[in-house]
């Protein structure tokens, strides 16, 4: 049975894969409390990873849909954390976002705003989080972005 979070997701035309896999020597979440801290997820889709700097091949929409990208991932990995019921998600507590853009490039806050605005739109108010979002010189395998979140669940 589809619960009410992913109901909402294929609404929007999202369905949640499995979870990424770690890269190397750590995991993907640890759960402390009622707390999950998800590891960075970096920006890639069914299609493969998105790649390139902003400010210099990656304009202010593909950096944005490459954010969404990566908040997708995330709720991937909460979903894995909640033994596969989102609906435990009680809301996104913060949200920690690097942009691969140049050193001129100032509009980090607006491509992470991919994220963001899509959480509020699955979640309601319960996307709406703190959050930072930081310029980075380069990002692992060149992607455009890179977001670690913090979660509650229930």
């Amino acid at each position: 049975m589809t619960g009410q979070i992913e109901t909402r997701l294929a609404q929007l035309g999202v369905t949640l894969s499995d979870a990424p896999a770690p890269a190397a020597n750590y995991v993907p979440f640890v759960q402390s409390g009622d707390l999950v801290y998800v590891s960075g997820q970096i920006s890639q889709t069914a299609e493969g990873l998105i790649t390139g700097k902003l400010g210099n091949d990656v304009n202010l929409e593909g950096g944005a849909n490459a954010a969404k990208a990566c908040a997708v991932a995330l709720l991937s990995q909460v979903k894995a954390a909640c033994d596969g019921d989102l609906d435990r998600l009680v809301r996104v507590v913060k949200l920690t976002g690097f942009v691969n853009s140049t050193p001129d490039f100032t509009d980090q806050p607006k491509v992470i705003n991919g994220a963001s605005d899509f959480l509020v739109d699955a979640l309601g108010d319960a996307g709406r989080h703190a959050r930072a979002a930081v310029s980075a010189a380069s990002l692992p395998l060149g992607v455009a972005v890179e977001i670690e979140g913090i979660f509650q669940i229930k």
